[in-house]
């Protein structure tokens, strides 16, 4: 019987219930927790699941090739790598992502239902029920708003196209030229400030890394026109959110809805808690389904096991 090893920071209740879904859809596999094997047992291993792995769980097992993460965003296991010693980095396992559709579906859903919050005035009226005023506000036809999505990938790609369906003018914009049916696709500086200028509400569907890092700033919201709004559901990293205020203060942009924060829990002390422009959210728009994804991991890990097959791979220096 072959084995792997789960390397992970996640609560125990949380790693049960992988464990109980692996050990149903890998019945050949030995799984172990990092933490039950010996030093000498950790230096035989060869494949990984991981989510968050540290820098001192993967010391420990210096012979493995091959890394499968349980999320879609690889930047904390790449931050990992990053901060191994040189002899590790010369010897560093394949990764990747989960790739998983109900994801994709998932984050396509969330994406609708906060650009029709922002879309139909909802923050505006609970601000008026709260001042138990009673006005009706203006609100154009969707083909008239152009909703453009930083990020075409497979979650980028996939809200672009739910909310083409729903009528919105949707544009993307993306490190290299895509073609998505229904929508208008952008790439590359000049595209982005193309996009940017045509734009009502933005959506940022960006990974994490060296070159998206604090990449929404000010220079870059402020070729929104007047009035826009923004929808974070990328990484915290990836945006400014000091620089996002200003501008809502001024007047700039007129509201924000933000899911994901650098540091979370966001904390208590935040500004952005009490902020009249923002709209906070607990990074709830795409939760990993455990179903759907230890499927998807027991699939890879058996086509591996049948010729050595590798699923699509994290190119290190990009990112993703």
């Amino acid at each position: 019987m072959s084995s792997i090893v789960f390397i992970h920071s996640l609560s125990a209740d949380e790693q049960q219930q992988w464990l109980l879904r692996f050990k149903q859809l890998l019945p050949a596999e030995q799984i172990f927790i990092a933490e039950e094997l010996s030093d000498q047992q950790a230096a035989e291993m060869e494949i990984a699941i991981v989510a968050n792995p540290s820098v001192d769980q993967l010391k420990r097992f210096p012979k493995l090739v091959w890394l499968q993460s349980l999320w879609a965003g690889v930047e904390s296991v790449l931050s990992t790598f990053e901060s191994m010693d040189v002899q590790a980095k010369a010897s560093l396992p394949k990764l990747s992502r989960l790739i998983d559709p109900q994801l994709a579906e998932t984050m396509s859903e969330a994406v609708l239902a906060w650009t029709l919050y922002l879309h139909r005035q909802m923050p505006a009226y609970r601000v008026q029920q709260e001042k138990k005023q009673w006005q009706q506000l203006h609100c154009p036809p969707a083909q008239q708003v152009t909703v453009s999505v930083l990020g075409a990938g497979e979650l980028g790609a996939s809200a672009m196209t739910r909310l083409a369906a729903n009528g919105f003018n949707v544009y993307g914009w993306s490190r290299t030229e895509k073609d998505i049916p229904g929508v208008r696709c952008y790439s590359g500086a000049q595209g982005l400030s193309l996009m940017l200028g045509q734009t009502n509400i933005l959506i940022c569907l960006l990974p994490l890394t060296k070159a998206t890092e604090k990449l929404v700033n000010k220079s870059l919201l402020s070729q929104l026109p007047k009035g826009a709004r923004f929808i974070n559901f990328a990484r915290g990293g990836v945006a400014d959110y000091d620089q996002l205020i200003e501008l809502l203060d001024e007047g700039h942009l007129d509201h924000a809805v933000l899911d994901v924060f650098e540091q979370e829990p966001l904390q208590p002390e935040s500004v952005i808690w009490q902020h009249e422009k923002i709209t906070v959210l607990p990074h709830i728009s795409a939760a990993t389904n455990i179903e759907t994804a230890s499927q998807i991991v027991a699939k890879n890990i058996l086509n591996y096991r049948k010729d050595g097959t590798l699923p699509e791979l994290v190119d290190i220096q990009r990112g993703y």
